[in-house]
């Protein structure tokens, strides 16, 4: 059999460069690894766009990994787009059809479900959007204070500096036929995290039959907590090799 390769997929607010300690460890132990860059357009287009990666830039059976938003894309991913075996959630939406990461996040107490988000966000137009469409941006000091509060003050600013969009309506757009009804999953919750509560995640995960793990990380624990990843994506690889 051939041997698994993994691509990850960030969230909102991030880019590739968030997977980099799982990248580092994976590669040290010669497993191959994707971290394509998630467009945070819309739950289908972006849902596309990695299905099309998938068919185009690996052969043989792939772990499927999400990150917050990218939960949601992978588990948007077309049947029959690459040789999916296995998904794994890591501080990620796992969202049942019809759901809407506003709708999952409403009353959960996050930090961005407030009556007025531009406390949080900053709301700003894109070229050629949708009439009615935005981008939104974390403030700095959300980032600081609910993002990524367990990385230190250097790591916080370039987060913020850097951070990628998504639209406003990419978090209104009803997720399809769930992946995790197809695929086993896995789902590592950080126990710290403001912008996805820890409860919802469990909840999620719960519901979707994933195997579930912890740790005492952030939103951002793939960075701050990386292990717990790593080793949700290796038991992903034995069940798969196994």
């Amino acid at each position: 059999m051939a041997q698994p390769t993994i691509v990850l997929v960030h969230g909102a607010w991030a880019d590739a460069s968030s997977w980099n300690p799982v990248i580092t460890a994976l590669g040290t132990q010669g497993l191959t690894v994707h971290a394509p860059a998630n467009p945070l357009r819309s739950v289908a287009g972006d849902a596309d766009y990695l299905s099309s990666f998938l068919a185009q830039r690996t052969t043989g059976p792939v772990i499927l990994v999400g990150h917050s938003y990218g939960g949601t894309v992978i588990t948007n991913t077309a049947s029959g787009a690459g040789d999916v075996q296995a998904l794994v959630y890591v501080d990620a939406f796992l969202p049942e059809e019809g759901e809407t990461v506003f709708q999952i996040l409403g009353g959960s107490g996050s930090a961005v479900d407030v009556p007025d988000p531009s406390v949080v966000l900053d709301i700003v137009g894109y070229p050629g959007a949708p009439e009615g469409d935005a981008e939104a941006f974390l403030k700095p000091s959300a980032v600081h204070e609910a993002f990524a509060q367990d990385l230190s003050e250097d790591e916080r600013w370039l987060l913020a500096a850097g951070q990628r969009p998504i639209t406003l309506s990419a978090n209104s757009t009803p997720s399809g036929t769930p992946a995790w009804k197809r695929h086993p999953s896995w789902a590592v919750v950080g126990t710290e995290d403001k912008l996805i509560p820890p409860a919802v995640q469990r909840s999620m995960a719960e519901r979707a039959g994933a195997t579930i793990s912890e740790t005492a990380g952030s939103h951002v624990s793939l960075i701050s907590q990386p292990k717990a990843t790593i080793d949700a994506i290796l038991a992903a690889w034995a069940r798969i090799t196994g």
